[in-house]
Order: C-alpha cells, then structure tokens, then sequence
C-alpha cells in the first residue's frame, strides 16, 4: 500500500493523504476526509516506506521492515466509536501522534461493543501492544481491560482509582470554573444539566454553589445522559415546570446545544432569557447560534498526551503510575450575559 493508493481510495490528492498522516495540524482537511484517510490507513495497515525512504537519502543498505507496532483505543463513554466529537477528536490526536512514532491504531470500539461476540472474538484474536481508554470505565469494564492488556493509559475528566497511567484535563476544577464565571456576572439561580452518579463535573458544581452560599434546589438539578438529546428532553420537561433560573450550566457541549434547542421551543432566548455555559469546546461550539460559551478542553493535547505515555510504557516498561493533568480555558462567545440583562418575566 502506498500513499498513491490511499489517496485513490480515499478521492483525495497524494499531498492531502501526506499531510493528514504526517502533520499534527488538524486543519489540513475536513474532518471526514481526515477520517475517511485513518480509515484506509487502519484496514490497509498501512507503514511508512522506510526502504524507499532510505533509497532516496541515499542508504543503500538492504533493510528488513520491523514487526507491525499496534495499540487500541476504547470509548469507554460512548455507546459508537464516532459520534462523540470529543472523544473522536482526541482518538484521531492518538492515532496521529501513534503513527508518527511508527504505530497504527489497529481497532478502536466501545464499552458496549464488548457485549458482542463477533467484537469480543475480534479483540480476543488481535492483540495490540497498548491500548488508549476514553472516559470513565465500570468496573466490568476494568475487569475487562486487565485481563486483555498489559500496557493501558486513560485519559478524560474524571480522575480514577486505579493504577493505569492517566492524562486528564480535570472536570472538577473546570466546573468549579464554569459556576464562578456565571456568578461573577450576577448569577445566583443556577441550574445544573447532566449525570450525576460518580460525576465531577456534578460535585463541582454542587461544592461551587455550597461555597458561594447559592441555593441549590432538586428541581434545578436536571439529571439527563451527556448527549444533544438528553439536553433537549431533560431542559424542556425542566422549563415546562416554569423553573425560574436565569443561566444553566450543561456537563459538556452536546448537551448544551440540545438544551438551546429546548429553550428556544419553549419561546425564550439564550441568553437573554437564560445564559448557558458548559465544557468541551467542541468544533460544533463556534456554530451554533449563540455561539457557545463554554471551557475549553485541549483534546488534540490530551491525545498525544497519551500516546507518548503508551508508547513510552510499551518501550521502556513501568514503574509507578503516573498522572498529566492539562490545563483548560474559558472560551467566552455569546450563550452568556451578565444577570441584569436578563429580561424573564418571573424574575419580577
């Protein structure tokens, strides 16, 4: 396989195909171009020509292509391997930085797919040197992963107990963040949009709005799966009560959009009937309209983050886990504005 083929396979020019493998910039192509070009690359098991590499400067030295050097990657979170903008943005950071060091990401799936035989006989028969765990695990999933793999690194918001290498960007903090920026502008009735057992980025707001000695109320809590349409059914059943909050703070992005989308059903306005602020930074986040305020997440980051780490644990072995923690940012757009702005009715 080379790069010509690729490109033919994936209707691209060669110079797009070589950019996409051996650039980390992520903007040299659409998203599913780039996604098509990882996909050829992993059915193809595609490598770097290093023979023809080593003709062309020059070394004419017979050379002998080393055994195939793999890793896997888990969406623990999610129930497909690609519609989670953000766990795919950082599975394609790994896969990238993998390949760069002379690695392809053999399979990738979800904590759901191990359920299936045919992906169970699948994993069980293709073993990998590393795998790259996505987001929170249960514990049959831990199980799971330590009985197939020797060399694992996790990486999310939530930190774990367990003794895996971990490189997280801490949703706590980053909610902790979220709740004191909505307070700064004249805040207090706050709601709160997402998962709570074992959540974080749930405590953080719980402690955050302890702390300011801001009510927190059961009928503000809106416990809903981090997904758009958890976000829309959860914030429509929440606004068709009346509840008078003046901002929402949503667990990620996905959800934030779909609660947008119930408040404008509804008849009111973001923000200047309810501001919303969340976590990721997802692409999407700039698109919508308001554009979203939200924390930004460096997922590219996070992924190279950990594919170093396997890669580093897969060479030189491992002595005592280690934890990266990445920092995040406020990214300020439109979905927020300062409490006495808002226009609701029921704040008289």
């Amino acid at each position: 396989m080379t790069l010509k083929e690729i490109a033919k396979m994936a209707g691209v020019s060669v110079s797009t195909v070589s950019r996409v493998i051996n650039h980390s910039n992520l903007k040299v192509a659409s998203k599913e171009v780039q996604d098509t070009i990882w996909r050829i690359v992993r059915e193809t098991n595609y490598i770097p020509n290093s023979t023809a590499r080593n003709l062309k400067l020059g070394n004419n030295t017979e050379y002998v292509q080393p055994p195939m050097k793999t890793i896997g990657c888990i969406f623990a979170r999610s129930n497909s391997t690609t519609n989670d903008p953000f766990f795919s943005q950082i599975a394609r950071a790994i896969e990238q930085e993998a390949f760069r060091q002379g690695y392809i990401m053999k399979y990738s799936f979800s904590a759901y797919d191990i359920n299936d035989a045919n992906t169970f006989h699948m994993i069980s028969n293709n073993q990998v040197n590393g795998i790259a765990v996505l987001g929170r695990f249960d514990k049959n999933l831990l199980t799971f992963i330590k009985k197939q793999y020797k060399h694992v690194v996790y990486t999310g918001l939530n930190t774990i107990d367990t003794d895996f290498d971990q490189v997280i960007c801490d949703g706590y903090e980053a909610s902790v963040a979220a709740i004191k920026y909505l307070h700064n502008l004249g805040h207090t009735s706050i709601g709160y949009v997402g998962e709570k057992n074992k959540e974080l980025r749930y405590q953080g707001y719980l402690d955050t709005m302890n702390s300011l000695s801001l009510p927190v109320t059961r009928e503000n809590i809106i416990v809903t799966p981090l997904s758009s349409e958890g976000g829309y059914n959860g914030v429509k059943e929440f606004l068709e009560k009346g509840s008078p909050v003046t901002a929402l703070f949503c667990a990620n992005d996905l959800t934030a959009i779909g609660a947008m989308k119930a408040i404008k059903e509804q008849g009111l306005n973001v923000p200047s009937d309810i501001s919303i602020i969340s976590i990721d930074d997802i692409d999407t986040a700039q698109y919508v309209s308001p554009m979203l305020t939200t924390i930004h997440v460096p997922m590219e980051e996070l992924g190279k983050m950990t594919a170093k780490i396997l890669i580093d644990r897969i060479e030189n072995g491992k002595n005592l886990p280690i934890k990266v923690e990445l920092p995040f940012s406020i990214i300020t757009r439109e979905s927020c504005v300062a409490n006495d702005l808002i226009k609701r009715s029921n704040k008289k």
